[in-house]
């Protein structure tokens, strides 16, 4: 098995889907945000039957780095002898993760009157590479969103920044990004329109190997593991039970949610907003198609709304074509993942949006609606993050095969 360290951990997406190979033994994970680290404990406990999770999983702030490798003692996160003592001197063979997107992301720079450029979290990376310096472990994952390829907040794009700083402490990551490492998840079986970064770096041992042109097999390697025929919403949501309007709502409670499901609960909903999705989904049912259009959908959320708006508000998910990208907006609302039953007059559950990133119904969220919307949306579906992890396994096993 091979050894991991997991940072910006979420809930656990990326790792649950190396889990379930069974080919790798993750010696610590780091997550600084309370609710994802009780989930992905759970997980651990629960499913994989790790004994030592909460050990095992660091709540900490990964900027402060030294202090993540030799030990805190904070008031707000607890105390820790800190990753060496819990790697203890055991080989680290790989190092995965992804700094939150938000600075990376396009919908976030166009929301920020300063594109961004003034979010601390553009500079994330660099303790993650700190990390990895320190460890120097054989190959690097580094997932993140499309927009951190056009991400420039000092003047030098920030993959650019990337690549130098990982070229310093000798790792080598494939030149042309957009050509390779860009992926659409939904050619990989996630039943949702997603396109993300995945970086690979491998420790340059020797000057006697082409590294370009290794980084370019394991894209080949990976793009084989590509499927035929995409899954759908009607795959991903089709068999759960409905969730219906309540005739006679009570205080917050507008819908029927006795599913007993772990996280199937609808959000309260306006009657006018359930009027609303309602008219939305019947209008693509019926086949009449008049809000398929963006000035069309603009048009319809001031009549309904009173408000203007430059950007449409509303999505109906269509159940024989892939869902929009499932984000951690949905913490905000649910105005642009509307059922595609118009009879159910919602916006979609926890446990529908964890379909639709391919967490199985096993995978639990306990925490408030509002944080399992985030982390889910944050998260790297598990079933991408299994072949992920399987293509990272034989490749890993091809260079020591190659190097020895």
């Amino acid at each position: 098995m091979l050894n991991t360290i997991e940072l910006f951990a979420g809930c656990g997406g990326l790792l649950d889907g190396f889990e379930q190979t069974q080919k790798y033994n993750c010696l610590a994970a780091v997550e600084w945000q309370k609710p994802q680290v009780n989930t992905l404990i759970n997980r651990l406990e629960n499913k994989y039957q790790i004994e030592d999770a909460k050990s095992r999983v660091l709540y900490f702030d990964i900027q402060r780095t030294t202090e993540l490798i030799h030990g805190w003692n904070d008031n707000i996160f607890g105390d820790s002898l800190g990753l060496d003592s819990i790697i203890n001197k055991r080989k680290v063979d790989i190092i995965t993760g992804g700094p939150p997107c938000q600075a990376y992301s396009i919908a976030g720079r166009a929301r920020d009157v300063n594109n961004m450029k003034n979010d601390y979290r553009n500079f994330l990376f660099e303790s993650y590479i700190a990390v990895v310096a320190h460890y120097r472990p054989k190959l690097i994952i580094f997932e993140n969103v499309e927009g951190i390829l056009s991400a420039i907040p000092t003047g030098e794009k920030i993959t650019t920044l990337i690549q130098k700083s990982l070229r310093n402490i000798g790792y080598e990551i494939i030149d042309n990004m957009k050509e390779n490492a860009l992926l659409d998840l939904s050619e990989f079986g996630i039943p949702q329109n997603r396109k993300r970064v995945i970086i690979i770096g491998i420790r340059k041992d020797t000057d006697f190997i082409d590294y370009q042109s290794e980084l370019n097999y394991f894209y080949k390697l990976l793009n084989k593991r590509k499927i035929i025929t995409k899954l759908t919403v009607r795959n991903a949501i089709g068999d759960l039970p409905p969730i219906y309007p309540l005739k006679n709502p009570e205080k917050r409670v507008a819908y029927n949610n006795n599913s007993e499901i772990n996280g199937h609960i609808s959000r309260f909903h306006s009657q006018r907003d359930q009027d609303i999705f309602y008219e939305l989904a019947k209008d693509i049912e019926n086949g009449t198609f008049r809000y398929s259009k963006v000035d069309a959908l603009i048009k319809f959320y001031y009549e309904k709304t009173g408000k203007e708006t430059s950007v449409h508000k509303y999505y109906v998910l269509r159940w024989d074509e892939q869902s929009n990208t499932i984000p951690a907006h949905l913490k905000k609302d649910g105005l642009r993942h509307i059922h595609p039953d118009a009879l159910q007059k919602r916006s979609i559950t926890v446990r529908e949006a964890a379909r639709l990133q391919t967490f199985d119904d096993d995978f639990f969220f306990n925490e408030s609606m509002v944080a399992n919307f985030e982390m889910i949306g944050n998260a790297v579906p598990p079933k991408f993050a299994k072949i992920l992890a399987e293509t990272v396994y034989d490749f890993h096993q091809y260079l020591i095969r190659k190097e020895s």
